[in-house]
């Protein structure tokens, strides 16, 4: 895998690029002034991050992620991971036939909804999941692979399905790692 260097990250155009940031050269970025990303994140091969999209810090997004933030935003906090394949949508348009569809329609003529979507810290995202607008994946929540996530979830939850559904606890051990690393800044 190819990342670009810490100049050709600046020239991107980002809103706030982290110190210490692994993106590769193969990922694909739509409006670069509206995403954020924080220190220690890493962003794989032919992921495509468009719109008002935050990223905290120790974030990491596999090959082949799709973000669309829109207008409302994703909220990514500190130590969340998604494996290949995961979509995380902050807007759709009108599947009901009330409205006209698709981005080269004047937005008189469509219906579409921005909501925006929220995942806590150390929440972790199997392969192939969709998470819809308005979502939010509270702290801990862990998704196992081909999940479609139309609701919100409780935190340190695992959660399977289309739609997903509670499949278990999560452990909570990670916090213990997380101070650990915090000390190693010290």
């Amino acid at each position: 895998m190819s990342f670009y260097s810490d100049i050709e990250l600046k020239n991107i155009g980002f809103k706030k690029i982290g110190e210490n940031c692994k993106i590769s050269s193969k990922a694909s970025f739509y409006f670069p002034k509206q995403i954020s990303i924080g220190d220690n994140s890493r962003i794989d091969d032919f992921c495509v991050l468009s719109g008002k999209i935050e990223i905290g810090n120790n974030v990491h997004i596999a090959n082949s992620c799709i973000l669309y933030g829109g207008a409302e935003g994703i909220f990514i906090n500190d130590f969340s991971g998604f494996a290949w394949g995961v979509r995380i949508i902050a807007g759709s348009d009108d599947y009901y036939g009330r409205a006209m569809i698709g981005p080269q329609v004047p937005k008189e003529f469509t219906n579409q909804t921005h909501i925006k979507v929220v995942i806590g810290k150390h929440v972790i995202v199997g392969t192939n999941s969709i998470i819809m607008p308005g979502v939010k994946l509270r702290n801990g929540t862990s998704i196992l692979a081909m999940s479609l996530i139309k609701y919100s979830t409780d935190p340190w939850k695992i959660y399977s399905g289309n739609p997903a559904i509670v499949v278990g606890d999560r452990q909570k051990e990670v916090l213990n790692f997380e101070k650990k690393y915090h000390l190693m800044d010290k």
